[in-house]
């Protein structure tokens, strides 16, 4: 199964931009048979604005744009907010580096 998402910084509005790119990643999933996943990057949090992951779910919703998972539904591959995978990603780099495949730098 093809899994498409789409993953804006919450630092403003959504833009023209962000939404061609969740547009063309929903129509994917949705003629693939897919699922379409949103994904918040709040990780520049000296730009991220408290209200901005809410504003682009309400504006990709008055688009026609759902989503399969997302940080306001859940899912299986939560969490769907990138500071709450920091974890996740730690210990992939920590394993990483344990094999030899990966270096401090």
């Amino acid at each position: 199964m093809i899994v498409t998402r789409f993953a804006p910084s919450p630092t403003g509005y959504l833009h023209i931009g962000g939404a061609r790119t969740a547009l063309f990643n929903w129509l994917l999933a949705r003629k693939a048979g897919g699922k379409f996943l949103l994904r918040i990057e709040d990780t520049d949090t000296k730009r991220n604005t408290p209200t901005a992951a809410q504003q682009v779910m309400d504006d990709l919703r008055w688009l026609g744009i759902d989503w399969d998972e997302g940080p306001d539904i859940g899912g299986p591959n939560c969490p769907y907010k990138q500071s709450d995978r920091r974890d996740i990603y730690n210990r992939y780099i920590q394993q990483l580096i344990d094999e030899k495949k990966a270096y401090y730098c």
